[in-house]
C-alpha cells in the first residue's frame, strides 16, 4: 500500500540527505512492512500551520519503503504512535 504523507521542510531535507531513516507517525493508517511512503515537502511546518499558515507543497517528493515498525506503547512511545524504519 502507498501512503502519501505531508512532511515539514527540515524533516524532509534530513531524509533526502540520508541522516534520517525513520518516520514518527500517528498509527492511524494501517502501516505495514513493505508499504511505500510518498513524502511531500510542505512550504510551512506543522507549527506554523497550527497557527493558520496554509497547507502548501513545494513540489518536492521522495519515496521510501517501510522495513520495520515499532508501535507504542513501548520504550516511551505513546499508544497510537509508530516509528517506521525506512529505506
Amino acid at each position: 500500500m502507498n501512503h502519501e504523507l505531508k512532511t515539514d521542510p527540515e524533516v524532509f531535507q534530513a531524509m533526502i540527505d540520508g541522516g534520517k531513516t525513520y518516520e514518527l507517525r500517528k498509527d492511524d493508517r494501517g502501516f505495514a512492512v513493505g508499504d511505500t511512503l510518498t513524502l511531500r515537502e510542505t512550504v510551512n511546518d506543522g507549527a506554523d500551520m497550527a497557527l493558520g499558515a496554509p497547507l502548501e507543497y513545494t513540489g518536492r517528493t521522495t519515496g521510501r519503503v517501510v522495513t520495520h515498525i515499532l508501535r507504542g506503547p513501548i520504550y516511551g512511545l505513546a499508544e497510537g504512535w509508530a516509528i517506521l524504519s525506512c529505506k
